[in-house]
C-alpha cells in the first residue's frame, strides 16, 4: 500500500486526521498536503485534515476542536448548542482549558477559549462519540452553572434561557444544578433563579 493510500485509509477511518497522527504512523505530513491539492482531503485547521467524503454532522466543528485541542472541553454556548438548549448558533467553538494550559494558535478553526481550574474544570465532563471521535462536553447541569458564572461573556438572558430549558425539558434536575453551583461557588448568584423554579 502506498503512503497516499495509507493516509486516505487513516483519514477514512478517523474522519478527521492530524498531521501528528500521520507522523506517528511514519507518514510525512507532505502526503497530507499532496492529497489536499488533489482534492481528496480538506484542510480544516492548521495540521488538521478531513476526508472529503466523510459524513459531516452539524457537530463537526466539535470533532475538529477535540482533535485540535485534545485537553479541551466543549462548554457554554457550544455545549448548549450540542444539547439543543439554545436558539443561538455560535460561529466559534467554546472550549474550556486549564489555566495552566497554553491556548492554541488558530488560523482557520474559530475557537473561544475559557480558562478554569480545580474542580470547576474537572467536574461534570461527559464523553460523547461524534463522527467516531471521542469529544468531551460538560453535562447540562454543569453548563447551566457555567452560563451563570460567565454571564458577563455570554449574557444573563442566555444563562436564564439555559436554566429554564435544562429543567423544563428534564435534561437535569435542580439538585444537579445546585451540586455544580456549590463546586463553582455560584450559590448566591443562582439561588434566586433556582427558587423561582421550585
Amino acid at each position: 500500500m502506498s503512503k497516499m493510500q495509507q493516509v486516505l485509509e487513516l483519514a477514512h477511518e478517523m474522519g478527521v486526521i492530524r498531521a501528528k497522527d500521520a507522523e506517528a504512523k511514519g507518514i510525512h505530513p507532505e502526503y497530507l498536503k499532496r492529497l489536499e491539492q488533489q482534492g481528496l482531503l480538506i484542510r480544516s485547521a492548521r495540521g488538521l485534515y478531513t476526508f472529503t467524503e466523510a459524513e459531516i454532522t452539524k457537530s463537526h466543528s466539535f470533532v475538529e476542536a477535540a482533535k485540535r485541542v485534545p485537553h479541551g472541553i466543549i462548554c457554554l454556548l457550544s455545549a448548549l448548542s450540542f444539547y439543543e438548549l439554545t436558539t443561538q448558533a455560535p460561529f466559534e467553538v467554546w472550549l474550556t482549558i486549564s489555566q495552566k494550559a497554553r491556548a492554541p494558535k488558530e488560523d482557520i478553526l474559530p475557537l473561544r477559549i475559557v480558562y478554569m481550574s480545580g474542580q470547576a474544570l474537572e467536574s461534570g465532563i461527559e464523553e460523547h462519540e461524534i463522527e467516531g471521535v471521542r469529544v468531551r462536553v460538560y453535562s447540562v447541569a454543569k453548563t447551566v452553572v457555567d452560563c451563570f458564572k460567565f454571564r458577563n461573556k455570554i449574557g444573563l438572558d442566555v444563562a436564564i434561557e439555559a436554566l429554564r430549558s435544562g429543567t423544563r425539558e428534564r435534561h437535569c434536575s435542580i439538585d444537579e444544578i445546585w451540586h455544580y453551583a456549590k463546586i463553582c461557588r455560584m450559590q448566591n448568584v443562582m439561588r434566586p433563579y433556582l427558587e423561582s423554579l421550585r
